[in-house]
């Protein structure tokens, strides 16, 4: 039994059981791959696959030795990238939800590069549920997320609170106003994205006041929806660090929303099955410690 076994195992499983399919994805003949797989049930002497007709369905055993196949093959692969990355001397592939990535990545990264010089980090800004496919797939060795991830395969570790802010034009509402829920429900929304963390922020507290919100706006961009609500087209809950400069500026107003709040938690996630190099673990704990450790960034982008 080798890797390649191990390999075909899994595309098998990955094309729905279909052998034919995972031979086209491995660039192999359909026959080799049927070969890989016998071999693999005469060495442990189990079916790993019932065969119905031409459709194979996968047997309690298949599926246990799926999790142990996994397992192993993220380990290979791992031990691939490392030993071909030798020469970059603590690489690291890390990952930041679109808010994260804006106002503290930076921060962070020089942060790093200054305390280990030598370092390189490759960075990927994106929303946090595509954060969480890269980590599965082992092309992220870890992430910086808003809200809780989705799969039990993942470590989830908090290390900073954060608050959303309910912005409006200054002609909306006056600054520091408390609406009640039929006045905020009653408002035009523009909000993040599905699949971010300020958005699953957002709609956890609208469905436990037992509403819904249609957006009629939805971007990833906050200094687009900043801008829409500058010129009156609805409110906008952001995280309050980004919308700093224009309440400061008096552009927008701030308001709160009787029985509803926005707080969130900043995660730090990566794969329980993934081994950390040193360098990823010293970035990790930069980022527990950076609030002690650093003057918070402050976001003043264009608006």
């Amino acid at each position: 039994m080798t890797i390649r076994h191990i390999k075909i195992f899994l595309a098998i499983c990955e094309a729905g059981c279909n052998t034919t399919k995972a031979a086209e994805a491995l660039h192999m003949s359909q026959p080799a791959v049927s070969l890989a797989l016998r071999e693999l049930e005469q060495y442990y002497g189990v079916a790993l696959f019932d065969r119905m007709g031409r459709r194979l369905r996968i047997t309690d055993a298949g599926a246990r030795f799926r999790d142990y196949a996994l397992h192993i093959a993220r380990l290979f692969d791992d031990m691939e990238k490392g030993m071909k990355d030798w020469d970059a001397f603590g690489l690291i592939r890390v990952g930041a939800s679109v808010t994260i990535g804006a106002q503290f990545l930076p921060s962070y990264v020089k942060a790093f590069y200054d305390r280990y010089p030598g370092t390189e980090v490759h960075a990927l800004v994106a929303p946090s549920d595509q954060l969480e496919a890269e980590i599965m797939d082992n092309t992220l060795d870890l992430a910086l997320i808003e809200g809780v991830p989705h799969s039990p395969d993942l470590v989830s570790e908090s290390y900073m609170e954060d608050e959303l802010a309910v912005i409006c034009a200054p002609d909306l509402f006056p600054s520091g106003a408390r609406l009640t829920l039929e006045q905020f429900r009653a408002q035009k929304f523009l909000l993040r994205e599905q699949g971010s963390g300020t958005r699953e922020v957002f709609d956890r507290a609208t469905a436990s006041a037992g509403f819904h919100v249609e957006p009629i706006w939805e971007a990833m961009s906050t200094t687009a929806l900043v801008n829409a609500v500058i010129r009156g087209l609805g409110v906008a809950v952001l995280p309050h660090r980004m919308v700093m400069g224009p309440i400061e500026r008096g552009l927008v107003n701030t308001v709160t929303v009787e029985g509803l709040t926005f707080r969130r938690e900043f995660r730090m996630i990566w794969h329980r099955e993934k081994y950390l190099t040193a360098a990823a673990r010293a970035f990790l704990d930069l980022c527990r410690n950076y609030e002690m450790d650093y003057p918070l960034p402050k976001y003043n982008g264009l608006f």
